[in-house]
């Protein structure tokens, strides 16, 4: 390759911004797994859930979720561990009963607790999430590694998302590699995924819990939703934003036999400051592209089930003001609209 030392300043930048992306996405994975979750890969101990319909579309109750009411958690609290996974500031708590409770802060709280709830609603199993508007931690350190700016005096906490952990968990499944990929309940989820706008679709956000006998699969992380279709700076424009989640594009392109979602969209230009990250994540677009289109109405005539309540009991349940809950509830309800003409 011969370099002509006359080019103008711009065509050098050129050169070296083409030469950095090319490094990167050379070495950039295509996953990003957690080095303490083993992956779940064709285990034959017992059965795996993944999907089933539910038969109580007309009382299921969105509001408390999976959970119920019977589970919803009642303090004091506890302070246990702080959990240094992810991206949000979490920590474990323990209750009267000694129910163990991972208390997530920031802006997944909510978004996390709504998704849930319509995982849950259309057959997926779900963790048992219930956004808490105002507690008490007794026991608080003095300083978390994260978040210490959302605590307040004497273990006070505001609008945060609580967990219950006294599932077991086993390990991670991989989108392209689990037993069940191409199915149509598989099909369904990424459906769902683009649905809600998560974009955070990395393998070490999907968990296998062990109950009994049984291997349960589940999408275990759906903070990074309701905001924009990928991983946009400053992040809050990215999940829990209204105005993103009104003005995302949902659907991108609609072919003969199958439809291509927006979400996981690509992160903006501002992401390759992390090559390696920026990268993994256009790695995930796949993920919301050439799905049957047979698959996706099938996702959209489930939820189309659910009244107006429902839905907007999702999002009550997370603590949305009157207004919140309905402009969120007309957008997704639109976008369900637009999945049953599919």
């Amino acid at each position: 390759m011969i370099l002509n030392v006359k080019q103008s300043p711009r065509k050098w930048r050129r050169i070296f911004v083409l030469a950095v992306l090319a490094a990167a996405e050379a070495t950039a994975v295509a996953a990003d797994r957690p080095k303490e979750a083993p992956t779940v890969q064709n285990d034959t101990g017992g059965s795996a859930l993944f999907w089933s319909e539910p038969s109580d579309w007309a009382t299921r109750d969105l509001y408390y979720g999976p959970g119920g009411k019977a589970h919803e958690p009642h303090g004091p609290f506890t302070f246990e561990k702080e959990d240094l996974n992810g991206s949000s500031p979490k920590f474990v708590v323990r209750d009267p009963d000694g129910v163990k409770w991972k208390v997530k802060l920031g802006l997944e709280a909510r978004p996390e607790t709504v998704a849930t709830r319509l995982a849950w609603a259309a057959g997926y199993h779900a963790n048992e999430d219930y956004f808490v508007r105002d507690m008490r931690v007794e026991g608080m350190p003095a300083h978390l590694h994260r978040g210490q700016r959302l605590i307040g005096p004497g273990g006070a906490l505001h609008n945060v998302r609580l967990k219950r952990e006294d599932e077991k968990k086993i390990g991670i499944w991989q989108w392209d590699r689990v037993d069940f990929a191409r199915s149509r309940q598989w099909n369904g989820l990424r459906t769902l995924m683009a649905l809600i706008d998560n974009w955070d679709l990395k393998d070490d956000n999907n968990s296998v819990y062990r109950e009994d006998s049984q291997r349960v699969y589940m999408v275990s992380d759906l903070g990074a939703s309701f905001g924009a279709a990928g991983k946009t700076f400053p992040i809050n424009l990215a999940k829990d934003n209204l105005n993103s989640y009104t003005h995302s594009k949902f659907i991108r392109r609609i072919g003969p036999d199958t439809v291509d979602f927006q979400a996981p969209g690509r992160p903006t230009l501002i992401c390759l400051m992390n090559p390696k990250a920026y990268f993994m994540r256009v790695h995930l677009e796949h993920l919301g592209r050439n799905v049957p289109r047979a698959d996706a109405k099938w996702l959209g005539e489930l939820l189309a089930r659910l009244s107006p309540a429902q839905i907007q009991d999702a999002f009550r349940a997370a603590g949305y003001s009157p207004d919140e809950i309905q402009a969120f509830s007309r957008v997704l309800e639109k976008r369900i609209v637009m999945l049953t003409d599919l």
